[in-house]
């Protein structure tokens, strides 16, 4: 039987604590943790999912339903969801102004180098705040799962985030109640999943394609101990600008059909 801990001063039994490892990613984010007494870790099931849609909506009451509810409103309620949220993060308007036009929610361009600002019905939101959102859930969702207190994270973000896009999510972790102990390079925690640090010293090649960014990195390994060597990657190129090129292949592709149609 395991140990149970009581707070004497307040009379209480007191909760486990759990440092979470949080991927917060463009398309899913998703949360883990390593079980006591074990060497590798669990994803945490989240309303009985593994990973959870990186989707905010706002309902009439300007209220955040994250996630799978959030998503299944992106065809009929666009200009009020929000997705791709890591895609703003450190970024004004100005670096954003021409992928902003195929975007069903408002972006403002605030004539500044400002983070940018998402605009839903009256209100406004930044980047760090609708990832805070994210956050939240994926935090108040594992604590209920492992009933446990949870105030402290490690997040993992692109090797080529620069020290705004880290500092940005640093941000988010803290609004959302977290401590953020370290912010992991993602193919350094991929290398670490896979126990690549175990097998010896050499370098490795990592690669990430995701659903907003691809990131390419060189490790080296020494005696379990990483060190990135080289990293390049494109904040632009994943699963979202694959759809994207599928849908403009489409529209041209039928345009050209009804065009055709249309001549004697």
């Amino acid at each position: 039987m395991g140990k149970i801990n009581i707070n004497i001063a307040k009379g209480s039994l007191e909760k486990p604590k759990v440092v979470l490892g949080i991927d917060l990613g463009t398309t899913n984010s998703l949360a883990a943790y390593v079980p006591k007494g074990e060497s590798s870790a669990q994803i945490i099931p989240v309303r009985g999912n593994e990973t959870v849609p990186s989707v905010i909506h706002f309902n009439d009451k300007d209220f955040p339903e994250i996630g799978f509810l959030a998503k299944e409103k992106l065809m009929n309620q666009a200009d009020r969801t929000v997705y791709s949220v890591k895609r703003l993060l450190g970024k004004s308007y100005s670096e954003l102004q021409e992928k902003t036009k195929k975007w069903g929610y408002k972006v403002i361009d605030d004539q500044s180098d400002n983070m940018v600002k998402v605009n839903i019905g009256d209100k406004f939101f930044n980047p760090i705040e609708l990832s805070a959102e994210i956050l939240k859930e994926l935090k108040t969702q594992s604590e209920k799962a492992l009933n446990a207190d949870i105030d402290q994270a490690v997040i993992t973000v692109p090797a080529y985030f620069n020290e705004s896009q880290r500092q940005a999510t640093r941000d988010a972790g803290k609004l959302a109640g977290l401590d953020v102990m370290r912010i992991i390079n993602e193919p350094t925690a991929a290398s670490l999943a896979y126990g690549i640090e175990g097998k010896g010293s050499g370098n490795v090649l990592v690669y990430d394609l995701g659903g907003g960014t691809f990131d390419v990195s060189i490790l080296t390994i020494e005696d379990g101990v990483f060190e990135v060597l080289a990293t390049h990657g494109d904040t632009y190129l994943g699963g979202d600008d694959i759809d994207e090129a599928i849908v403009d292949y489409w529209m041209t592709h039928e345009l050209k059909e009804i065009e055709s149609k249309r001549k004697p």
